[in-house]
């Protein structure tokens, strides 16, 4: 993320986005920019942008430069946790969360939860602005919600 003149360059979630309006969040440091127009971005879409105040108030932003822009999904999987989520599961206490790095791109994050927590918790995850961000952060276009017996896996896929 670069500033100069009140310009910032950084990667930005679309969060909400209206005809006349949109509002993104940085994915780096949080911070949130209502835009004063639509440049034509929708929700879940990720920007390499720079953004700039727009004058006389500079209470609200536009965007100055995208370099790319992709979307993201989100979905939850008919596909149960693999035989590896399922052994990360087992070795941790109800609770727990562990991440591992994916080979290439992505992570892959393993929840233990009460078997009556499931649904709950995928609900929790497919619903939760910090899994898109996150997903932005990471540079991935997917992330995937697969859940069973305890045991809730999110993918970040490319």
């Amino acid at each position: 993320m670069t500033e100069s003149q009140g310009e910032k360059e950084g990667t930005y979630l679309v969060t909400h986005a209206e005809a006349d309006s949109a509002v993104l969040k940085d994915v780096h440091d949080g911070q949130v920019h209502a835009l004063a127009g639509n440049p034509g971005v929708e929700e879940r879409d990720v920007l390499e942008a720079t953004i700039a105040p727009e004058p006389p108030l500079d209470v609200a932003w536009r965007v100055v430069d995208v370099e790319s822009r992709r979307s993201l999904s989100i979905e939850r999987s008919d596909e149960p946790p693999t035989a590896q989520e399922r052994e990360i599961a087992a070795d941790q206490a109800v609770g727990d969360l562990t991440r591992r790095e994916r080979a290439g791109v992505g992570e892959l994050h393993v929840f233990t939860v009460e078997p009556e927590r499931v649904r709950v918790t995928v609900d929790d995850v497919l619903e939760d602005e910090a899994t898109l961000t996150r997903a932005a952060r990471m540079g991935v276009d997917r992330v995937e919600v697969r859940a069973a017996d305890g045991v809730v896996s999110v993918r970040y896929l490319p």
